[in-house]
């Protein structure tokens, strides 16, 4: 699972369950500029220039990207890269549903209800541009897995981290279309949750998935997840 720098924070769950704080004028800002990206990145798969027409645009790229660099780093944000952690929160930067990350889609996702396990019922859907392409106006088998990484580990209602994900492919997922996604919890033991999900574009089932989640052992506050973390971690 994919992390991204955490600040220290004193308070135990409660405090980290709870959405951090946002600038609203910045976070309009920042998913204006990731907007503008992704469009580069879907619009750059398809077109094919001159070797003229691509020095010119890499030039304006590369100023671009020198700015960028010039630009103070949000490493005290708190933000985490993975749904299943802080599921109640508007992940803004998450490869899969950030509306601030130009790799996403991006995802969205809503609570419709609560399960027979007391956790939340969760519904959304995703668009899929050329820049996700495996097949031939197809969407690659990998960022279908990653969907339902993100759309199960969301549906956890708590911390938790991916133990299996299991994926049945039942039609091509084609690009350009709105998928309807819809995921719960079947059942839990101890720190175990089994959850299962499902893509449709229409009344068409694309794909299913079913995963295990498993709780940390410390706890759901920031330090214990670092301290999971630390303890599974491979050594680099």
């Amino acid at each position: 699972m994919s992390q991204q720098r955490a600040r220290p924070d004193d308070d135990a769950e409660a405090a980290w369950l709870a959405p951090v704080p946002v600038d609203p004028e910045a976070a309009v800002e920042e998913q204006r500029l990731a907007d503008l990206l992704r469009r580069v990145l879907h619009r750059l798969v398809l077109v094919r220039p001159s070797p003229a027409a691509l020095r010119k645009v890499a030039a304006a790229t590369a100023a671009f990207a020198d700015e960028l660099d010039t630009l103070p780093a949000r490493g005290g944000s708190g933000d985490i890269g993975e749904a299943g952690l802080r599921p109640q929160d508007h992940v803004r930067h998450s490869p899969l549903s950030g509306t601030s990350n130009p790799l996403a889609p991006p995802m969205q996702m809503w609570t419709t209800g609560t399960s027979p396990t007391g956790h939340p019922i969760t519904a959304g859907s995703v668009r899929f541009g050329a820049a996700y392409e495996g097949p031939p106006e197809h969407v690659h088998g990998g960022y279908v897995a990653a969907l339902f990484d993100e759309l199960l580990g969301r549906t956890q209602g708590s911390a938790g981290f991916t133990a299996w994900l299991t994926v049945n492919y039942h039609r091509p997922t084609p690009l350009d279309r709105t998928l309807t996604l819809h995921a719960e919890v079947e059942r839990v033991e101890g720190r175990k949750r089994w959850i299962r999900g499902t893509c449709h574009l229409g009344d068409t089932l694309l794909s299913e998935a079913e995963g295990l989640f498993i709780a940390p052992r410390e706890g759901a506050s920031l330090e214990a997840l670092r301290e999971s973390l630390k303890r599974n971690s491979t050594p680099l």
